[in-house]
């Protein structure tokens, strides 16, 4: 996939990285969307390509051509059948003489990057040669990455294509190591046997590593720098990063702003505040970077800015280069999405007097309970600082009084143990009662292949559920 980051846009053709955790129903539905010529694969989807392309061919009458990518050591153990060729086969067809095939227009699209779907199709997220080299430029900045770094790659290049670093790696001479699958014990091996310089992670990924097994940890003798993004990182989280020995900057972005557009540089006088303070500042989303033309936080419909006070709450917009050319095929979405002359994100955040930004909530997450608005990432702090939880979501559980009332998903800790009423009065005593959850539900959290929890199907759990209470004067049965 990393070759192909250039082998594609060099061939004059567009890019589309699919999410490797798809099913063949899924990865049938965008191929089609897509209008895919060239469907490359690794052997071990290629099952999923297979029921993918035969659901295809039920609607479309030209499937996309089948390259299967192997290890050195396998091809002859699988089943090549309706393969067309194998991928060290294709470059060998190629030749040296191949003239770059250069986009008409830098605003021409070099990849479409289809969004995480909580619906029956996700969109497809046009990115331009433009907004990806600017894009790349920024991100370089916002990691610090000098000449020649050695980069651990735990964001899947089918995310955001990588937040851009396939090409800033490259343009920094860097050395890539890659990883099958992500656990803490083969990311502190990567990082002692290559000397890994930079890395990059959801919180859920720093999560496993703060939490991971002694004997699974290898001390680090240098300073691996750490960007994590994705979703409001817990300040606990970052401490206790920083005390096993990386150090951790926050970014912010989403797919249509090509992944990282903002990053909470520290400021001098916050060395002088205490630790908890120091990560509750770490934790913000910060202010953009220099590629990015503007980023505010404005009343949706008004398109008002709301004032630099840390409280009034408004939703995140954003303006610039490094922001998706539009929806493909989507006109009307993406109309939407730039209502105003801002690419609305869907956040929902505050603006703090030194003009960093501050994400307080998506706006589909936030809780309405009894006419008060709850922010799930303020309960999800707190829920994070309990000594036995290890995750924590939460969502709105409907409710006939409250309209709605905070549902709280965790795991524990291994070898911890916590029950509800114990939970639910440790976040009373640092909340207001209306904050606190009202249910806890223990289960592993489902998480999309970033490493994002996928709160719309906890959503779905807390609304089968039903009410936790019942109206006022409503007889309750015998």
């Amino acid at each position: 996939m990393y070759e192909l980051h250039f082998a594609v846009p060099m061939a004059g053709a567009i890019l589309c990285t699919l999410n490797s955790r798809l099913d063949g129903a899924m990865v049938s539905v965008l191929l089609e969307h897509s209008q895919a010529k060239v469907l490359f694969v690794d052997y071990q989807l290629l099952e999923v390509a297979r029921i993918a392309l035969k659901l295809l061919s039920k609607r479309v009458r030209n499937l996309p051509t089948l390259v299967l990518i192997t290890d050195c050591d396998c091809s002859s153990t699988i089943d090549t059948t309706s393969v067309s060729c194998e991928y060290e086969e294709l470059l060998a067809m190629g030749h040296s003489g191949f003239e770059i095939v250069r986009p008409n227009s830098e605003f021409d699209p070099i990849s479409v990057n289809y969004t995480s779907g909580t619906t029956s199709r996700p969109k497809g997220v046009l990115y331009s040669h433009r907004g990806a080299y600017l894009n790349t430029l920024g991100t370089i900045l916002l990691f610090g990455m000098g000449f020649m770094p050695v980069y651990l790659w735990t964001v899947p290049m089918f995310h955001c294509n990588g937040w851009c670093l396939p090409w800033g790696v490259a343009a920094q001479c860097g050395t890539n190591v890659c990883l099958r699958k992500v656990s803490p014990k083969d990311i502190f091996e990567k990082v002692t046997q290559h000397k890994v310089t930079h890395m990059g992670g959801a919180p859920t990924v720093l999560n496993m590593i703060v939490n991971s097994a002694w004997t699974d940890r290898r001390p680090l003798t240098h300073k691996v720098v750490v960007m994590t993004g994705g979703s409001p990182p817990p300040p606990q989280v970052l401490s206790k990063m920083e005390e096993i020995g990386f150090s951790v900057s926050h970014l912010y972005g989403l797919t249509e702003t090509y992944g990282p557009g903002t990053s909470c540089e520290w400021r001098l006088e916050w060395d002088s505040m205490a630790l908890e303070e120091k990560y509750k500042r770490k934790a913000r989303q910060g202010i953009p970077h220099v590629a990015l033309d503007a980023i505010d936080v404005k009343d949706p419909n008004t398109m008002e800015s709301v004032p630099a006070d840390g409280e009034t709450t408004g939703e995140v917009m954003f303006r610039g280069n490094t922001v998706m050319s539009g929806y493909l095929r989507d006109s009307e979405a993406t109309k939407e999405a730039f209502r105003g002359g801002w690419f609305h994100s869907g956040d929902v955040g505050v603006k703090h007097s030194d003009g960093y930004l501050e994400i307080k909530d998506r706006l589909k997450d936030i809780i309405i309970s009894g006419g008060e608005n709850i922010s799930s990432v303020e309960v999800e702090t707190v829920l994070y600082s309990h000594p036995a939880i290890l995750e924590a979501a939460v969502v709105a559980r409907p409710d006939d009084h409250w309209g709605q009332t905070p549902c709280a998903f965790v795991s524990l800790k291994k070898g911890f143990t916590a029950d509800a009423r114990e939970i639910i009065d440790f976040c009373r005593s640092q909340l207001p009662p209306y904050m606190a959850p009202k249910t806890i539900v223990f289960e592993d959290l489902p998480k999309t292949a970033t490493g994002k929890i996928q709160k719309y199907v906890l959503r779905e759990k807390a609304k089968a559920m039903g009410s936790l209470t019942r109206p006022p004067n409503t007889m309750e049965p015998n």
